[in-house]
């Protein structure tokens, strides 16, 4: 069963940017099947090692194109990005010493931040980026 689903709501007409969020909901989608299925320590670390890293390229990618563009709410949108990489480095870390768990718990703040930030602040740059010529 599908832990997020992409839906057309999540878009935020910049297509690499749509495309690299379907991405996150994917790594999502399977560090939760990887909790479910009770997969062993190296599996789940394995997929939480990924989505960080993954996020952590989606995010650059995302203020690279800000600072080329001038996007007005550049450093709020940043401050959010780095706000959420402390975080799960934190749960990484806590995972890898055994003080933590993937729970549903952490699933659920995983998926409503992206969710959140996806529906909220970058669609917010999304129009910016159209009113610019980016699709």
């Amino acid at each position: 069963m599908t832990y997020m689903t992409w839906t057309e709501d999540l878009s935020v007409k910049v297509r690499a940017f749509d495309n690299q969020h379907k991405k996150l909901v994917f790594l999502i989608n399977a560090l939760h099947d990887a909790m479910k299925a009770r997969k062993g320590k190296e599996i789940l670390s394995s997929v939480l090692d990924e989505l960080l890293e993954y996020t952590q390229t989606h995010f650059v990618s995302e203020e690279k194109m800000m600072l080329n563009y001038d996007y007005p709410d550049y450093l709020e949108h940043k401050l959010e990005h780095d706000s959420f990489i402390t975080r799960t480095i934190e749960l990484k870390k806590d995972y890898y010493l055994g003080k933590a768990a993937i729970s549903n718990e952490v699933m659920k703040f995983v998926q409503d931040w992206v969710a959140n930030h996806i529906l909220v602040t970058d669609k917010n740059y999304g129009a910016f980026f159209n009113r610019n010529g980016v699709s």
